[in-house]
């Protein structure tokens, strides 16, 4: 079977590239002076890791923001992915897990969630918009050939096969498309393919576009292209003060019992560690295929790239093996760059976006209001300003339900299985988490940046009196609300 190989990054796309008259006027009927965006979505790409891809640092760091403080709502991929799809916090999409009763793909199908998305409002402002890669935990598994509403093309992954990169399928606008073991079969650079083809073909008709290119690395099993094999083969594992912790005893997440790392369990984290590391490179590979298509398109100035991950990731951290899902930094931390019209070069950014605000920024871009139910806000204000403006989010919210299917992920054993539920609340300079057994922990980030001491008994009651009230009034929020209690005073 002939298959057109696209590649999808998770970057935001300027999309009046079409305005410029990239093609003849006969070639190009409806030249539009609307943005295109390209969102470049890796999977559990923590910010230590994203620091070995070369050509995303000089394509896109280096000509746009950097969001320093950049963070999950919830560390997990489908919560996550649900979140950026409609720009909320999770106890409002009500997907809170990977697979039901708690969340998956079919629990944001049975509530409807598909029929308002960015998919939906931006096609609905006469975008292109074309989807590649991972959507939602589960999907495919009972209709391999389902195509959500809003999506102009779709090339989405079906079932768990896709972590592998090989020998998996596509629902190629409904038509279900093998993959198998050639080198050119590598799932990575088939997005990039796809990707590349669609911008050509948006601009030849004049059309703004929206790419939402989600590959499946640098997730376990992070199986990596034959050409970047001999890569970082001596990089070691990053080991943080907080690396096999000494003292866990005032840890209440996860049991504050576990043993200390043995050898052959840090051994098998480095494995990973240089796996992850070679699997990123196709991705750094996709950045380069899609500034260079946007070039030759004369897009390139039109268009805002976003790059920006589902979650962070955790590596021998507080004596934990490999895994997310927690409210600690590794997790909730993730990077954040973008790319486009009115946006400074090699610019950092201290204000915190989260996301549940890439959905607001992909209406705004657009020029169009983002539905009443959205929780976020858009960043295009703070990603074209020196400073946040005022006022701006000095707080947010992390959540986690209990129960294995909250906690596992296609297979991933290695999440603590004891986890207990959560509420936390994130500020510049805390973070205090409830536990569903009733145990806090608080951090101080100034003086604690690695999470090394928890010290909830003896804090000052009345910071953590002050912490857990705004962590009840986020817990409850919706839409306006949220952002209102975001933005109050420090705690």
């Amino acid at each position: 079977m002939q298959k057109s190989f696209v590649v999808f990054s998770t970057v935001l796309v300027s999309a009046g590239a079409l305005a410029f008259g990239l093609l003849n006027s006969s070639q190009a009927q409806s030249p539009t002076k609307k943005p295109n965006i390209i969102l470049i979505l890796s999977d559990d790409e923590d910010t230590k890791i994203h620091a070995f891809m070369p050509k995303t640092k000089a394509l896109l760091k280096d000509q746009g923001v950097t969001l320093s403080n950049y963070f999950v709502t919830y560390a997990l991929c489908c919560p996550s992915r649900s979140s950026i799809l409609r720009g909320q916090y999770p106890h409002n999409t009500k997907v809170e897990g990977n697979m039901l009763p708690q969340g998956g793909f079919q629990k944001f199908l049975q509530l409807g969630l598909e029929d308002s998305t960015i998919g939906t409002w931006l096609e609905g402002a006469g975008y292109r918009t074309v989807f590649a890669g991972k959507y939602l935990n589960g999907y495919g598994n009972n209709d391999p050939s389902h195509v959500p509403a809003g999506w102009s093309e779709w090339y989405g992954g079906i079932g768990n096969a896709p972590y592998r990169d090989y020998n998996y399928d596509l629902n190629e606008n409904g038509k279900t498309v093998h993959y198998g073991t050639a080198p050119q079969d590598y799932l990575t650079d088939v997005i990039s393919s796809k990707a590349a083809d669609a911008i050509k073909r948006a601009s030849q008709d004049g059309k703004p576009f929206m790419l939402y290119l989600a590959p499946f690395t640098p997730h376990s099993p992070a199986n990596f292209a034959p050409r970047h094999a001999n890569l970082f083969n001596d990089a070691k594992l990053p080991q943080t003060p907080s690396f096999n912790e000494a003292d866990i005893s005032d840890k209440s997440a996860f049991g504050n019992n576990r043993k200390l790392l043995n050898n052959q369990q840090i051994a098998r984290m480095q494995a990973l560690y240089v796996k992850r590391l070679k699997s990123l490179q196709a991705i750094d590979d996709m950045v380069e295929n899609l500034v260079k298509t946007l070039e030759a398109t004369k897009q390139l100035e039109n268009t805002y790239i976003v790059y920006t991950s589902d979650n962070g990731f955790h590596m021998g951290e507080h004596r934990m093996m490999e895994g997310k899902n927690t409210a600690f930094e590794e997790d909730i931390r993730v990077p954040m760059i973008v790319r486009g019209p009115g946006v400074p070069a090699g610019k950092k950014l201290e204000g915190m976006g989260l996301n549940i605000d890439l959905a607001p920024t992909f209406a705004e871009i657009a020029g169009i209001k983002a539905p009443d139910f959205v929780d976020g806000r858009s960043l295009l204000s703070l990603l074209k300003s020196n400073n946040a403006p005022n006022p701006w989010r000095s707080s947010f919210m992390i959540e986690r339900r209990g129960g294995k299917d909250a906690q596992r992920e296609d297979g991933d054993a290695n999440e603590p299985q004891n986890a207990l539920e959560f509420n936390a609340i994130r500020t510049p300079d805390w973070t205090y988490v409830e536990y569903g057994d009733g145990g806090r922990e608080l951090y101080d980030l100034k003086r604690d940046p690695y999470q090394l001491e928890n010290i909830a008994a003896k804090a000052d009651p009345t910071l953590v009196k002050a912490l857990s009230v705004r962590l009840e009034q986020l817990a409850a929020c919706e839409a306006a609300e949220c952002r209102q209690a975001e933005d109050a005073a420090k705690p």
